[in-house]
């Protein structure tokens, strides 16, 4: 391969448009944010010609006030009122639902589902917004407009037909705000059933699940005043620059003020290099950058929780000669199962721990020492630590270090996951959840006078297992493109299209609306930028961030059109229509969402008063018991886990392969096949590989390759000639892109701890294409 080429190769399936495209992989050098940020928003908006209405959404995303949330993340608002409280990624977001593209009856006309069926995901998405209901016709294979109360009454309809309401599943997405989602749950309970999945069970469910145990509350504990006065910052499992990039300007501000900030993930991400926030003028003109990591440690795929219990075992053995570093009456006051803890630790031998993390003692011990020295510490984490087998038990082995030394109840101190979408933890607080307490279903029948199951119901694979088999017959989709987020797509596929009918509340165009039911609906809402207006005026809804703040979100736009609907009015008039002779009083819920608020101030924890303090500037905190050292746990304690490590070590003739997004994507939509931070250009059929693995098995760079996956069971799937990306990743580890990539999770592989897929730990083999 020449010199001129050896960083670049034509891929006849490279590119969004399905045409031919030279890619390219160049390493990326520059850092996170900045101009590289800067220029990359200006393209967006030239290309969605958004010149008056983009900026004036820049100015009004995530501002106190009159402002709109930003649909893209759940970082929160910054303390100050920042008027540029905003991101490269925020702003693709929001130019993308205020393009002036529309998909109309036309549109439908046009183009068989079959035809559609055959486009990639990024054209689909391109075509713009949806502007009315659609039903799919069978005869002419084409979605065909109708009213909006014909849709509800063929909802009601299938829903009323059921034999048992546990036949029915409703699901959601992270960007329904509060009020929307405590009327989606009342009418599935009220229907009768708990069958709730939501994005959670794909992605933070073994995060709440390991802080529910260990500490009482599904939560993390911290705030972001919490980050701007802590010692030392753990960063794990997270690309932030891409998947939460806000949070860049917090670890610019830590670095700056000479906190420690520890990046542990298998691929150094440029966030954990250096950035430039683009809102420092100065720094912008100037091209100073600042960095934005004091150490980077690249355990292999799955082998953070070793890590971790190395260096609980380097802070043990620490205070053997320094009685400060361990809280010794924090522990004794406070907490439950130390002694069995520090036993474990103490068998635990270094060579299982450097065997299993991928990482050497003394580079642990590095870790462990900013640990130690520091007199406040937080770690955050996203899907990289939660998204294996054993997610909850290193989401509890975090817990188990942050207690070794205090390091919660107090300022800057504490866990602190980093969840995804923008009201995902929302949705959990305002009753999404499958197995939802006694306490709350008992609250929910008191206050709204309805008899809700007590049953739990199906989460994510519990339910496109249960279409499959035939069980659940009716599938509603609250947002989101749930046939391309979900595992094993041919399976998933088949699922769903086994159902009588599949209903996706929706902004644009996406794969799930191809793959429906024998009946199928589209039912078009408005999308965050524009104004709700109802009876009593235009309206506000809410939403929480990962830092449980709850605050009030207003759009500022034109509907896209006039017969767009708000969801919660999409959730009262298939409510209505299922139940009618319900006594909820639906209509005047739409009509004002204050009434909603008032009635989730009865019912939900934490919402008292919800009117007032949601008004009130940057809204307000959901109380944390744990945080005040109030723990809701059997011993009413903190309690240690004592999980024994796993073992996540590759078979000799394998790979771990973790699925990810790329930069210029956000969920399952794709903005572009570049991936700026990676160095990669018009590609997305590739695999990162450790460039020995690839030596191993006579794979050469940009060299074409099949990808089996083997299941627990045995069965095995392939995707075929992708192309391999030497990277510097840990032996035994890879990485690629989701939703592509999906195929090769198993519907049966899954964590037997938390139901979650195992999205970041599918074992894989990788031949030279045949």
């Amino acid at each position: 391969m020449s010199a001129e080429s050896e960083n670049e190769k034509t891929d006849p399936t490279a590119g969004s448009s399905g045409e031919s495209a030279p890619f390219r992989v160049r390493p990326y050098h520059h850092p996170a944010a900045g101009w590289g940020a800067a220029k990359s928003v200006g393209r967006v908006l030239a290309r969605e010609g958004e010149f008056l209405d983009g900026p004036r959404g820049i100015m009004r995303m995530n501002h106190e006030g009159r402002g709109f949330d930003c649909p893209g993340c759940a970082w929160p608002d910054d303390l100050k009122g920042l008027h540029l409280d905003i991101c490269e990624n925020g702003i693709k977001h929001v130019t993308w639902e205020m393009t002036h593209k529309r998909v109309g009856r036309d549109f439908f006309a046009a183009h068989t589902v079959g035809e559609l069926s055959r486009w990639s995901d990024a054209a689909l998405e391109d075509q713009g917004r949806l502007t009315e209901p659609m039903r799919y016709d069978p005869d002419t294979d084409r979605y065909v407009p109708i009213s909006w109360p014909d849709a509800f009454d063929l909802v009601g309809r299938a829903l009323r037909e059921l034999d048992d309401p546990d036949q029915a599943a409703f699901y959601t997405s992270g960007r329904l705000g509060n009020e929307a989602t405590f009327l989606y749950q009342l009418l599935a309970r009220e229907l009768g059933t708990n069958n709730l999945p939501d994005c959670s069970n794909m992605c933070h469910e073994a995060s709440g699940r390991a802080l529910q145990a260990s500490l009482g509350t599904g939560k993390g504990t911290v705030d972001l005043k919490d980050w701007e006065v802590t010692d030392a910052l753990f960063v794990m499992g997270v690309n932030a620059a891409s998947n939460a990039p806000r949070m860049l300007t917090s670890l610019v501000e830590a670095y700056k003020r000479g906190a420690q900030i520890v990046h542990i993930n298998p691929l150094i991400e440029a966030a954990a290099r250096r950035a430039i926030i683009p809102h420092e003028f100065l720094a912008m003109a100037s091209f100073r950058s600042t960095p934005t990591s004091t150490l980077n440690l690249q355990p292999r795929i799955g082998g953070d929780m070793a890590l971790l219990r190395g260096m609980a075992k380097v802070v043990l053995d620490e205070a053997r000669t320094d009685p400060k570093a361990l809280d010794t009456e924090f522990i004794e006051r406070h907490t439950s199962g130390f002694a069995e803890y520090r036993a474990l630790c103490e068998a635990t031998s270094w060579e299982e721990i450097e065997h299993q993390s991928g990482v050497a003692r003394a580079d642990i011990r590095k870790a462990a020492l900013v640990y130690c020295e520091a007199d406040r510490s937080i770690f955050s984490w996203c899907l990289g630590v939660t998204q294996h087998d054993h997610g909850v038990d290193t989401a509890r082995e975090i817990v188990n270090l942050l207690l070794l030394r205090g390091n919660l109840g107090r300022e800057g101190a504490g866990p602190s996951p980093v969840r995804g979408h923008s009201n995902v933890q929302g949705n959990r607080t305002c009753g999404i959840d499958h197995r939802p307490t006694g306490e709350f279903l008992d609250r929910l029948a008191a206050v709204c006078e309805i008899d809700p199951p007590r049953r739990h119901g199906l989460d994510t694979v519990g339910t496109i297992e249960a279409m499959h088999r035939g069980d659940v017959l009716v599938f509603v989709g609250m947002g989101g493109n749930f046939a391309l987020a979900a595992p094993d797509t041919p399976y998933t596929f088949a699922a769903l299209q086994k159902c009588r009918l599949t209903v996706h509340v929706s902004t644009k165009l996406n794969r799930s609306h191809l793959v429906h039911g024998r009946d199928a609906l589209i039912l078009p809402c408005f999308g965050r930028t524009e104004k709700d207006q109802q009876r009593a005026g235009v309206q506000a809804t809410s939403v929480e961030d990962s830092m449980s703040m709850v605050h009030l979100s207003i759009g500022m736009k034109r509907p896209a059109s006039p017969h767009l609907l708000s969801e919660p009015a999409i959730v009262a008039g298939i409510a209505r229509a299922a139940l009618p002779d319900s006594a909820t009083p639906w209509e005047r819920y739409v009509e004002d969402y204050d009434r909603i608020r008032d009635t989730m101030s009865h019912v939900l924890d934490g919402f008292e008063d919800f009117n007032r303090r949601v008004r009130l500037p940057l809204g307000f905190r959901i109380r944390q018991p744990a945080r005040e050292l109030v723990f809701d746990t059997p011993s009413g304690r903190a309690e240690f886990s004592t999980a024994t490590l796993p073992d996540v070590v590759p078979a000799e003739d394998r790979l771990v392969l973790c699925t990810m997004r790329s930069h210029d994507q956000w969920n399952t939509t794709i903005y572009s096949d570049n991936d700026r931070y990676r160095g990669v250009k018009n590609l997305r059929t590739l695999i990162f590989m450790n460039a020995d693995d690839m030596r191993e098995r006579g794979i050469g760079k940009f060299d074409d390759v099949d990808i089996t996956s083997i299941a627990r069971d045995g069965s095995t799937r392939s995707l075929h000639g992708y192309t391999a990306i030497p990277y510097d990743v840990p032996r035994g580890s890879a990485a690629g892109y989701m939703p592509e990539m999906n195929v090769l999770c198993a519907i049966g592989d899954y964590s037997t701890q938390s139901d979650q897929p195992l999205m970041k730990n599918v074992r894989i083999t990788v031949r030279a294409a045949s």
